[in-house]
């Protein structure tokens, strides 16, 4: 019998595609150094403009402004409406799949850096209610006013759940998301591309997410 009792997912890049894709589709198309956008997001990561939008701190005017600043002090301004227009991704029918095998055996919750809707106008992947409504329970950084990877956000969701850390298996596609639910003591996936991180998790788990 499995020792978990809970799954934890990341949204966008986990159910859904990653928007890095995206992101790497525009500076192609703009002639921007590969990973230019994410290095701007990776500057003052507790502080910068997507953190602080991430939070409710700033609306989207102010992010705007405060991203193309970012990026202007690293050589190539880009306005941050453009990047907030290429955050929406693919869902992942497999993963969707998976959430319907699994929430009917143990505890699945869905935990979200994301930031109003009114920040793009317009609703985002998010808010799609068919597939948020599977999770027991769903914390989202702009409601909640904390983001990943500050460690309360991940114990406020076990607290939720009424699980500890090592009962929950936690799957996200960023390495810095990852760190501090391994070190809670959580079992982590960081997922790529669908199938490997799936497999890994029907091995953790013990039994078929396809079925």
């Amino acid at each position: 019998m499995t020792q978990f009792k809970a799954v934890i997912w990341d949204f966008g890049g986990v159910i859904s595609s990653s928007p890095f894709e995206a992101f790497s589709r525009f500076e192609i198309e703009r002639g921007l150094p590969a990973g230019f956008l994410r290095s701007v997001n990776a500057r003052n990561p507790d502080d910068n403009a997507w953190a602080r939008l991430e939070r409710s701190e700033c609306n989207a005017t102010q992010f705007n402004a405060l991203f193309e600043a970012e990026s202007a002090a690293l050589g190539h301004p880009v306005p941050g409406a453009l990047v907030l227009a290429l955050l929406d991704g693919e869902i992942r029918p497999a993963m969707v799949a998976a959430l319907h095998a699994i929430r009917s055996r143990m505890k699945i919750g869905c935990i979200t850096n994301n930031f109003s809707a009114d920040a793009r106008g317009g609703p985002r992947l998010t808010d799609k209610p068919q597939i948020m409504a599977l999770f027991h329970h769903v914390i989202e950084s702009a409601k909640a006013g904390v983001r990943k990877p500050d460690p309360r956000i991940y114990l406020m969701m076990t607290e939720a759940l009424e699980v500890v850390p090592e009962q929950c298996i936690y799957l996200d596609d960023l390495g810095i998301n990852l760190k501090p639910a391994r070190a809670l003591g959580m079992q982590t996936i960081k997922v790529q591309e669908p199938a490997p991180a799936l497999a890994q998790l029907e091995s953790l788990l013990g039994f078929r997410l396809d079925a």
